[in-house]
């Protein structure tokens, strides 16, 4: 007979050694790290001091570099503290938190990267109706509900999850805490959990996957119809970027997700490009791409 406990702590196992050299790792994490929140930092800047970055394509890149920040700032700080004071034991309170909060950024970028999608479907499908559908109320309306549907979701998600107890080890071969590795340690879980899983899979995963795809493939079907190659460049290139973006997104999480596990290094490659690398570059592959970011930086950085 298995016996099932009520989890106090969990173990976190972030490296497959014990014999990493960990100031070389931390150094690596932390620059990853200061990279990506100064990156994000200076688009969230640019476009909230630039007026003719007011925008609701630049709200939505604004609101991609919060979740970034996010997204790292939930998970690499702790793994920092853990590879400088060597002290890998998470509580149960801790664990779950910063699970709620990774739900909820990922359930927001999501959400986000379709309506990032739909931005561009109206601008270049239906532009004439551009600043109906898309004006400044509706644009605050889409953010706070952006925001309001990942926390709720999230909240939702952690009390199906609460009760679970563990049979396994409690010790988790990850960086942070996630549904994938928390649910390896456990043996009684409810249907309800299960229920929620599926129903947050359709709704946050396929659901706004399959709406941009859609959206790409009516905005590619006018492009390819413009009858100027001014026109198709200029077109392309205010997509180029959020294409790139999607692509790295969603490849790397659903291999992440949902292959099954061939090996714990494979794993915590994943979820650290997954987490820390494609936050990182967002934003550096959002200026590159487009050349009113970087005018505005420019004009900052002179300016300062």
């Amino acid at each position: 007979m298995k016996n099932e406990t009520s989890v106090q702590y969990f173990y976190l196992l972030p490296f497959s050694g014990e014999t990493e050299p960990k100031p070389f790792i931390f150094t690596t994490f932390f620059l990853i790290y200061l990279v990506g929140v100064l990156v994000n930092f200076s688009i969230i800047t640019v476009i909230c001091l630039e007026v003719q970055l007011h925008k609701p394509m630049y709200l939505f890149i604004c609101n991609l570099s919060i979740v970034d920040i996010f997204y790292t700032s939930v998970t690499v700080p702790k793994l920092l503290h853990m590879l400088m004071s060597g002290n890998h034991i998470v509580s149960f309170s801790q664990c779950y938190t910063q699970w709620y909060f990774f739900s909820a950024a990922a359930s927001a970028e999501g959400i986000l990267l379709f309506i990032m999608a739909y931005d561009r479907y109206v601008a270049i499908c239906i532009p004439l109706h551009y600043n109906q559908i898309l004006n400044q109320k509706n644009c605050i309306l889409m953010t706070m509900g952006i925001w309001g549907v990942a926390f709720l979701n999230s909240l939702l998600f952690i009390v199906t999850a609460v009760n679970m107890t563990s049979c396994h080890s409690n010790i988790i071969h990850q960086f942070f805490c996630d549904t994938k590795s928390l649910t390896r340690t456990t043996c009684t879980t409810t249907q309800l959990f299960f229920i929620v899983i599926g129903i947050e899979i359709l709704i946050f995963v396929f659901t706004p996957l399959i709406c941009t795809l859609v959206s790409y493939v009516k905005i590619f079907s006018v492009i390819f119809k413009m009858k100027s190659k001014e026109s198709q460049t200029k077109a392309f290139s205010t997509c180029s970027s959020h294409v790139t973006v999607i692509t790295i997104y969603y490849s790397t999480a659903l291999i992440g997700y949902f292959i099954p596990p061939y090996s714990e290094v494979l794993d915590s490659v994943l979820f650290i490009v997954y987490t820390t690398i494609i936050p990182m570059v967002n934003p550096i592959i959002y200026s590159l791409q487009n050349s009113n970011v970087q005018s505005a930086l420019l004009r900052i950085v002179r300016g300062a």
